[in-house]
């Protein structure tokens, strides 16, 4: 059982120390761009304000170089021209306490009581890596919140807010879209099949009496042949939920997108969708490919690669989200982070697509008698630390030393990489997977039993 770190505070503190955090590193941030050569904000952000500007001026956003995001974050930051040009990074940090209450919300959902919700929900409000994020100037946050907001309206059966906010979401930036079959395997019959009653905790053991079948249904199932079976399953899986779900989240999509392709036209569609595709980028790149991509990036042969590597990842993607999909968080943090590990461009602010999940996976983790947080956790935390440093220690010396590394980067993201592949392993192999819906589509409360859950 997890321990956690004796302190009493509500959730209303937990917001408040947040808050202080986030302002005392904009305070800093502005005085080192002040004051330093070294500059805390991000170039992203510098990016961000200068696409903004340009519509300002009643011109393309695309007109600034580098500028591969969609219209919709420029014009959101336009306050940085006509207020203050840290309006974004107040931004970004308002999608990050609002994540810290989806999370609480989502936990409290599940049966967890509010003063242990407080002290998972602290993971992600108190990180320090997600705060400098944030306040450098990245937008990740922003995309976090569509996503986790549309998982917590779908599981509210708000399922037509929780359709637009995932198609906006994928709008934003395309890797939302691996999420999609693990919504649609959750949204299964029983889904919304009863709106009140009682929310008891529901076992581990009625789970899987509503899961399985009867014997001679199976029997009879036994008999069938393969191509029966599967036709069969296909039939079963269509189902109006779904139906609904997928056409209303992608008519969000095509429709906004559509709105965007009007308006900028292909290069639009270029720089926000089909760069990414082709993309090449061997500098700040923890990918296991970056090597790949370093030798062969004036060769025709290396876009043909760049566009294959696609294959395995999403091939993994896929086969996680049809058999986890019904525990949509753990689901989308093994997706996300299987989809990061295997991507052919990695930088820091990818890791905060799946640490959002973490403070959701990290109580089926602790309740868990396979998997011992205390030993194997740490061993995980530290294996993925490592390998991070062992990369950008050889990073440093490459960019900052003028030493030619590269092949020391390679064995570095090597090893990340198999640092990264050993902890998906253990994941998949140790972890506890809970359904979010368990019979008659009622939440499942998995943490109320749990020992120290005391309700309030």
């Amino acid at each position: 059982m997890l321990r956690l770190p004796s302190f009493d505070v509500t959730f209303r503190q937990l917001i408040g120390a947040s808050v202080a955090l986030h302002a005392i590193l904009l305070i800093y941030g502005h005085w080192q761009d002040t004051h330093l050569v070294v500059k805390y904000t991000d170039i992203d952000y510098v990016v961000f304000t200068d696409a903004s500007r340009y519509l300002t001026q009643g011109l393309s956003p695309y007109r600034r170089a580098t500028y591969r995001y969609t219209p919709l974050l420029a014009q959101m930051l336009m306050p940085n021209i006509y207020l203050h040009e840290s309006f974004g990074k107040w931004i970004f940090t308002g999608a990050n306490l609002l994540i810290g209450v989806l999370i609480q919300k989502i936990l409290r959902l599940r049966g967890m009581s509010e003063s242990r919700a407080v002290k998972f929900t602290a993971l992600w409000l108190l990180n320090p890596m997600v705060a400098n994020i944030s306040t450098r100037g990245n937008a990740e946050s922003v995309i976090g919140a569509m996503v986790l907001g549309s998982f917590y309206l779908i599981m509210k059966r708000r399922i037509g807010w929780g359709a637009f906010f995932y198609g906006l979401s994928v709008h934003f930036k395309t890797y939302p879209i691996i999420y999609s079959i693990a919504l649609l395997v959750m949204l299964d019959d029983n889904y919304g099949a009863q709106t009140g009653g009682s929310t008891e905790a529901v076992s581990r053991g009625s789970r899987q009496r509503a899961e399985g079948a009867s014997g001679s249904a199976k029997d009879e199932r036994s008999n069938q042949s393969l191509v029966v079976r599967l036709a069969k399953d296909a039939v079963d899986f269509i189902t109006w939920r779904r139906i609904q779900f997928g056409l209303l989240s992608g008519g969000w999509f095509f429709l906004i997108t559509g709105l965007m392709y009007y308006f900028y036209g292909y290069e639009f569609l270029f720089e926000t969708y089909l760069y990414h595709v082709t993309r090449k980028d061997h500098r700040h790149n923890f990918s296991f490919w970056f090597y790949n991509i370093y030798l062969t990036f004036t060769s025709p042969t290396g876009t043909l690669v760049g566009v294959l590597t696609f294959v395995p990842q999403l091939a993994l993607v896929l086969a996680i989200g049809c058999c986890f999909g019904k525990d949509i968080f753990f689901c989308a943090f093994l997706q996300t982070f299987a989809f990061v590990a295997w991507n052919k461009v990695c930088t820091a602010q990818y890791f905060m697509w799946y640490i959002v999940f973490l403070p959701l996976l990290i109580p089926c983790l602790a309740s868990n008698p396979r998997m011992s947080l205390r030993s194997q956790g740490r061993n995980m935390l530290l294996g993925w630390v490592v390998s991070q440093a062992l990369w950008l220690s050889q990073a440093y010396n490459l960019e900052f030393l003028g030493l030619n590394t590269f092949w020391n980067l390679f064995l570095a993201s090597a090893f990340m990489y198999a640092t990264n592949v050993w902890i998906l392993a253990e994941l998949i192999t140790g972890a506890e997977y809970e359904p979010i819906f368990g019979e008659r589509g009622v939440i499942r409360q998995v943490w109320s039993l749990l020992p120290g859950n005391d309700r309030q």
